[in-house]
């Protein structure tokens, strides 16, 4: 799962996004409305993490901007500011939650579990392809009741086919929810990735389809 982290404060942003990290999320971050509105245009988050007061341009316009191209991406405020008019202002342009620092870590990481839950049909705590489980709470898969032990990596381009079962996801789209500004992906991760997955549900109901020219399908098995 990854998140765009705008703050401008650097200390605060670095402790942050290390400890995001430290939960398995693909992290980018950037200081200023302007690079935000930049890489929110060029790539793909599951959450924004969004602070208001920040310098070329605010929070309050890089989320306008945001709905104005209508981008349905999930956007949480993250601000010191506890004042209602603020928080519902930013609410009714578009924010989908908001919170005030001090952030505590377990509650922004569940309501960024809650943000995404709400996208899926049903609102459901998990989604199944046949044998195939995944936790939303815990972002845990399991194949036919047990824990299915995966690499970060390869957790998370999974997670990202899960995440839009029925659609298929693009190579741009899986290399955007693998890796992160600072991460240096080769040409031939993503195959590498999905081959050592489909190894893995080999024995499952679930597979991971090819539609050539167009990206990856998470679906059933056919007979």
């Amino acid at each position: 799962m990854k998140l765009l982290l705008i703050e401008d404060d650097e200390r605060l942003a670095h402790w942050l996004a290390e400890l995001l990290r430290a939960q398995d999320f693909v992290v980018d971050q950037v200081a200023d409305g302007a690079a935000a509105d930049r890489l929110l245009r060029q790539g793909r988050y599951d959450v924004v993490l969004l602070d208001l007061n920040l310098p070329l341009l605010s929070g309050k316009g890089v989320l306008r901007r945001i709905r104005a191209r209508q981008d349905a991406v999930a956007v949480i405020v993250l601000t010191a500011t506890a004042s209602l008019d603020q928080k519902v202002d930013c609410l009714e342009i578009g924010a989908d939650d908001y919170l005030v620092k001090p952030i505590e870590l377990r509650e922004l990481v569940a309501r960024i579990h809650a943000l995404v839950r709400r996208q899926m049909p049903g609102k459901a705590n998990h989604i199944a392809c046949g044998d195939l489980r995944y936790d939303l709470r815990t972002r845990q898969f399991e194949l036919a009741g047990a824990a299915l032990a995966l690499p970060p990596r390869e957790r998370t381009l999974l997670e990202a086919l899960a995440l839009h079962m029925g659609q298929a996801v693009s190579r741009q789209a899986l290399q955007d929810s693998l890796f992160g500004l600072e991460d240096e992906a080769s040409a031939d991760a993503i195959d590498l990735y999905l081959h050592r997955l489909r190894k893995r549900l080999e024995a499952s109901s679930a597979t991971i389809i090819t539609l050539r020219g167009v990206g990856w399908l998470l679906r059933l098995r056919e007979a």
